[in-house]
């Protein structure tokens, strides 16, 4: 699959006149969770020639393909990522620890990670995973309807807060790293090892009893991050020197 996924990229260089800088996985499969119908969350970084941004138009920023054969593609280009890497993006920065990687070129993404510290915020990161724990938690498990594989989705989202707060950096994308470092009750453990097991193996059917230790730790921290969150300031860094001089300078690199 790897090289149908290369060859997927190079037709999109092609049809766009770009150069992809990075591209990686950023669903289950990246998480290292998958079962065996995971999609392919492939998601990417490019650049156009220095031509296209000089221009007084506004022009689309990102590129999404249709999805087809279990590959879901999409990516963002070089300024528009360099904008919300200033924000602190918790998706891209997701995308930059991805154990996964089918394309990498030039310096561009060794350099913007040398960054991370300089920009990363814990509260945008926290907000993001308490959002998607909270959003998951009410549409799929609180509901009668409820799908147990998205425990998977909400219990990540929740560690990841746990990591923001124990470290203060962006937390690991392996859902199994980001667990093992943590200190859960021992019961966590054994129902989340059990979901594991099962996802991987592709035996979670759609809907199954709620699991209730893990709902009432969902919603202990969930009820916990709301409070601590609020209490965090926010040092975001204005200072977008650094990231103009790579993006000129991944410009030069990439089209000289």
């Amino acid at each position: 699959m790897t090289e149908k996924i290369i060859k997927k990229l190079k037709k999109i260089e092609k049809n766009h006149n770009i150069k992809i800088l990075y591209a990686v996985e950023a669903g289950s499969r990246g998480w290292g969770f998958k079962s065996p119908d995971s999609d392919y969350d492939i998601r990417f970084i490019y650049i156009h020639k220095s031509e296209w941004y000089l221009s007084i138009l506004e022009k689309k920023d990102v590129i999404e393909p249709p999805i087809e054969d279990l590959l879901d593609i999409s990516g963002w280009d070089i300024r528009k990522t360099l904008r919300l890497y200033s924000k602190s993006n918790p998706s891209l920065l997701e995308w930059l620890s991805s154990p996964i990687i089918y394309m990498q070129r030039t310096s561009f993404i060794d350099k913007l990670k040398l960054l991370t510290n300089e920009y990363f915020q814990s509260k945008s990161c926290i907000y993001h995973y308490l959002h998607m724990a909270e959003g998951n938690y009410k549409e799929y498990i609180k509901k009668d309807t409820g799908k147990t594989k998205k425990y998977l989705y909400i219990l990540r989202s929740i560690m990841a807060c746990m990591w923001v707060e124990k470290h203060g950096t962006q937390p690991p994308m392996l859902f199994e790293k980001l667990m093992d470092s943590l200190d859960l009750d021992k019961n966590i453990i054994d129902e989340i090892n059990s979901l594991l097991i099962r996802k991987k193996q592709g035996k979670i059917i759609g809907n199954e009893s709620p699991i209730e230790t893990i709902n009432e730790f969902i919603d202990d921290k969930i009820d916990y991050f709301n409070r601590y969150v609020k209490a965090l300031q926010i040092n975001r860094n204005h200072n977008i020197e650094a990231l103009d001089r790579l993006f000129r300078d991944t410009l030069k690199e990439t089209w000289s």
